[in-house]
């Protein structure tokens, strides 16, 4: 088959779409497949000339915000309506796979049609949720729910990263068939850039990493609320973000007015090889998920990657991410969960503070996330799906 990937994020912006969509196109060259990913020029900071892969990228400049990114209305439009044209007049494909923004799925939807081609839409997130959680108004919420159901209901397969997906779909009202193929994290790249002998000595001064997106939604804001307690514990503890994200901003101004700025730190997104280091000595890597928003069956992928790189978890909130946490290596569950408030994270925080894991304890956690998460599983199980469907 001829397969048409198109994306608002690719190589060599690191991103959890990135990781997915790469993987998903190595796996379509495995089973022998075409593949043509139709993405967005990188930003300055990128260089994407000099990387050899499998499959062909064709890229087209796009704004972007403050902050470098494709986010908003008016970026994702300077993506998709050049996208429109580009499937409409280039190769022809056998299948289209597409993701969000539903406005990308609005115009990959009418040009597949006008080429009479079916598409599939890669739903790794509920959009019209999360627009609930950024304060839009309420007919913002109901355009995006429109779009988002028009894109979903006009794809050939939706393909589902987890079962609290695919059941909101169905609550949506969506007619097309859903897979659930199900997420992870590219474990064999973050593996192959842990330290073979890396140095616990900075263990007498804890360090927590929220590696990832900061948005209303994760509500990473607790963890700030949750340091005064904990640097009264442990003085010398330092927390940082590591991926930017909405909520950056408001962090910073809480952490000023909690007085714990010195404490914390705030980074763009840097790559895997450069993060997974990090993460692997951390004292614990931390996620969340705020209850009660209406976005309780989100997973923050985040989790993968902290055990991929055999780091404990503090995990706050509600979600398929506690089960997860819970899960056992070797006897003990291989993070802790905290009900979404200051005092119970902070209590969590310091507990990992105080009794440190000890290097065997992670090996054996990696161990483990390398053949439970890794994205090539997740790959193999959307090209299986697709090619059902052709």
């Amino acid at each position: 088959m001829r397969i048409t990937i198109t994306s608002r994020i690719f190589d060599p912006e690191p991103s959890a779409a990135t990781y997915r969509l790469r993987a998903l196109a190595s796996g379509f060259v495995e089973g022998g497949h075409d593949v043509t990913v139709l993405t967005v020029s990188p930003g300055a900071a990128a260089d994407a000339n000099d990387v050899a892969r499998p499959y062909s990228v064709s890229r087209f400049p796009v704004l972007r915000d403050s902050s470098g990114y494709v986010r908003g209305y008016l970026q994702y439009l300077s993506f998709d309506v050049p996208l429109f044209f580009r499937i409409l007049f280039g190769r022809r494909a056998d299948m289209i796979i597409t993701e969000p923004p539903p406005t990308t799925g609005v115009f990959v939807r009418l040009a597949a049609a006008l080429r009479r081609t079916p598409y599939a839409y890669y739903a790794a997130d509920v959009w019209s949720d999360a627009a609930q959680q950024t304060g839009a108004s309420k007919l913002v919420i109901t355009a995006v729910r429109l779009m988002e159901k028009f894109a979903l209901n006009g794809a050939a397969l939706v393909l589902s990263v987890s079962a609290g997906v695919t059941e909101r779909i169905a609550e949506l009202g969506v007619r097309s068939s859903v897979t659930t193929v199900g997420n992870g994290v590219d474990a064999e790249l973050l593996s192959a850039s842990l330290t073979a002998a890396p140095d616990f000595t900075g263990a007498s001064r804890p360090t927590f990493i929220y590696a990832g997106t900061a948005s209303e939604l994760h509500g990473a804001a607790v963890f700030i609320e949750a340091l005064p307690a904990v640097l009264r514990a442990h003085p010398s503890t330092k927390l940082e973000f590591v991926g930017g994200g909405i909520e950056q901003e408001n962090l910073q101004r809480l952490a000023e007015r909690l007085g714990v700025a010195g404490s914390v730190s705030f980074e763009a997104t840097v790559t895997a090889p450069e993060l997974a280091p990090r993460i692997q000595t951390a004292t614990a890597a931390l996620a969340s998920v705020r209850p009660g928003e209406g976005y309780d069956f989100a997973f923050p992928t985040k989790l993968y990657t902290a055990a991929v790189c055999g780091a404990p978890m503090v995990y706050a909130g509600v979600g398929p991410g506690v089960e997860f946490v819970a899960s056992e290596v070797c006897g003990a569950a291989i993070g802790t969960t905290a009900a979404y408030d200051p005092v119970a994270v902070a209590e969590a925080m310091i507990a990992a503070a105080d009794a440190p894991v000890l290097p065997e304890r992670r090996r054996a956690v990696t161990k483990w996330a390398a053949r439970e998460v890794s994205l090539r599983g997740v790959a193999s199980r959307a090209v299986a799906a697709i090619e059902r469907v052709r």
